[in-house]
């Protein structure tokens, strides 16, 4: 992987990181409200986990391969 794809990498996943951090406050507000339409929220928390997944999946590429 040379720098440019890695700073596309790095660039990717501050924004990924983001829009977790973000989508977890939302989802703790509204998960106080009683009225919150439940599939909605079940939504957003499966977006969530698909975001730590892809989060996940980024970080591991950019680990470099140890050559044995």
């Amino acid at each position: 992987m040379d720098e440019h794809e890695a700073a596309q990498l790095h660039h990717k996943l501050q924004l990924l990181e983001t829009e977790h951090r973000d989508l977890d406050d939302i989802i703790n507000r509204l998960a106080e409200d009683p009225t919150m339409d439940q599939l909605q929220l079940r939504r957003m928390k499966q977006r969530k986990l698909l975001l730590k997944d892809l989060i996940t999946r980024l970080r591991s590429r950019l680990i470099p391969d140890l050559k044995a």
